[in-house]
């Protein structure tokens, strides 16, 4: 399970990131731009995947990792149910969303 303290000390670790309000949810960005945010509602992260990385974590994990249900969940964005997911497997897709984001080619 991962908690939102533990959601929030991986996020803020990246350079320069910031915790933001993003309407009733938490987010999270870099050079402005959201690359996770967290509902506290529902305990849920959403986060920036390309297409492949999208795929397999939601192969692998289907019940914790799908992809939004609508046209953002086919532009990558994936919900992550954070009381279900293992913290290694969400730090390492937190990290690829932090990287699509930061390192995205203009």
């Amino acid at each position: 399970m991962v908690t939102i303290e533990t959601f929030r000390t991986l996020a803020l670790s990246f350079p320069d990131a910031t915790e933001e309000p993003h309407f009733e949810k938490t987010s999270f960005r870099i050079n402005k731009k959201i690359f996770a945010t967290f509902e506290e509602k529902n305990n849920t992260a959403v986060l920036k995947l390309n297409e492949i990385d999208q795929s397999v974590f939601c192969a692998s994990s289907e019940l914790i990792f799908y992809p939004v249900p609508n046209k953002w969940g086919k532009q990558g964005w994936t919900v992550v149910e954070l009381s279900k997911a293992r913290p290694e497997m969400f730090e390492d897709a937190l990290i690829l969303s932090y990287q699509n984001v930061a390192f995205k080619k203009k």
